[in-house]
């Protein structure tokens, strides 16, 4: 099943947003403790992610010419950006709901895991990283929920509709592409979203800031060249 993992992305935010909604008095001890074993969760998956690949000078190419046009395109800046404008707009003056909704949508949505997960999902029927961002999102939630209420439930519905349909689209750009370069792709895409997850745990457990959507543009760099190379 193609939205498998996306549909248990937005199961596991619908739970948590309940958990959350009893459990409103959660320390901030509390919610630190419980974000850096997220982390470390999510530092695992990119390390055995990273792994598949079978060229890491490709990966490393691809990664870094990516960043240079994610960086002069302003990928993050402009995700950032946006992100704020929704929150201005929507997010109201003592209206917890819409600070809520808005706030987990963008932080649920915002990101390469998304991405990465989708495509893995539609392309290969793996919901590996999916069912892990689904984890991961279930438990910020219960968070966020218990901060800002139950708008962030809400959030769930955008989150299947956007990870849903990349994942459609991927299931129905594979029919067109060879069985032998589909593992291939696979496999790498897998490796440079795994560098790019490993980034994010990073970021998860306060260790550094990387502009990880930055990345974004090396994963189609990748596809190109490990396609040229299937046909040289």
């Amino acid at each position: 099943m193609i939205l498998f993992g996306s549909l248990v992305n937005g199961l596991a935010i619908i739970a948590g947003s309940l958990m959350g909604s009893i459990l409103r008095n959660i320390s901030e001890q509390m919610k630190d403790t419980v974000t850096k074993g997220i982390g470390l969760g999510v530092l695992v998956l990119g390390i055995q992610m990273a792994f598949k690949t079978s060229s890491f000078i490709v990966i490393l190419i691809s990664l870094c010419l990516g960043a240079m046009i994610g960086e002069a395109a302003g990928i993050e800046d402009k995700m950032n950006d946006f992100g704020l404008t929704l929150e201005k707009k929507y997010a109201k003056p003592g209206s917890n709901f819409a600070e809520g909704f808005v706030t987990a949508t963008l932080i649920f949505l915002i990101g390469s895991m998304g991405i990465i997960g989708a495509i893995e999902s539609g392309v290969a029927n793996n919901h590996q990283t999916l069912l892990t961002k689904a984890v991961m999102d279930g438990f910020m939630s219960i968070m966020l929920t218990a901060t800002f209420g139950v708008g962030v439930l809400f959030s769930a519905v955008p989150v299947f509709l956007y990870q849903g349909a990349i994942a459609l689209l991927a299931s129905v750009l594979m029919r067109y592409i060879p069985s032998e370069l589909l593992d291939l792709l696979m496999n790498e895409i897998s490796a440079i979203g795994g560098l790019m997850i490993l980034a994010i745990s990073l970021n998860i457990m306060g260790l550094t800031k990387i502009r990880v959507s930055n990345y974004l543009p090396g994963i189609i760099i990748l596809i190109g060249i490990v396609t040229v190379q299937f046909f040289m």
